[in-house]
């Protein structure tokens, strides 16, 4: 059984989200891997993270940097965890049948596309037909907040 957290967004766009998320991971002690759908995307984040100011700074890597021993944050398209990561986080509807690989699993989704939302509705049947634990999150005024 993993713990897969859906974090519904709609008031930030996914950099912007995830960059926050994952400087939460880091403050935690914890490394992850972002999973993206194909190398454009995995591109586009690379450069948006970069640029995201908050926080100021986020360490992370690609395959295209070098070693991911060095990376606390590794962007990929490889579900594997070359970085050690224990955090994955799925991008763009990703999914992998390795999440039991992982101790926390975010599932970021764009609230304002419904088919996005319809495809992140799927997901949670097929975890919740697995046996894993859900939550899901949404963003509201004062950030994240859990729903029932």
């Amino acid at each position: 059984m993993v713990e897969i957290g859906f974090y519904h967004l709609t008031r930030t766009t996914l950099p912007d989200a995830l960059a926050r998320l994952l400087d939460r991971t880091l403050k935690a002690g914890q490394r992850a891997l972002v999973l993206c759908p194909d190398a454009a995307r995995m591109k586009a984040l690379d450069t948006a993270l970069w640029a995201c100011p908050e926080p100021a700074w986020l360490p992370h890597g690609t395959p295209a940097d070098g070693d991911p021993d060095l990376q606390p944050v590794w962007l990929s398209t490889e579900p594997e965890p070359a970085n050690g990561a224990r955090f994955l986080f799925l991008v763009d509807g990703t999914e992998t049948d390795r999440s039991v690989a992982f101790d926390r699993v975010f599932d970021l989704f764009d609230g304002d596309d419904p088919e996005k939302v319809a495809a992140a509705r799927n997901r949670w049947r097929a975890a919740k037909n697995r046996g894993d634990e859900l939550t899901y999150w949404e963003q509201g005024a004062r950030g994240w907040e859990k729903g029932g």
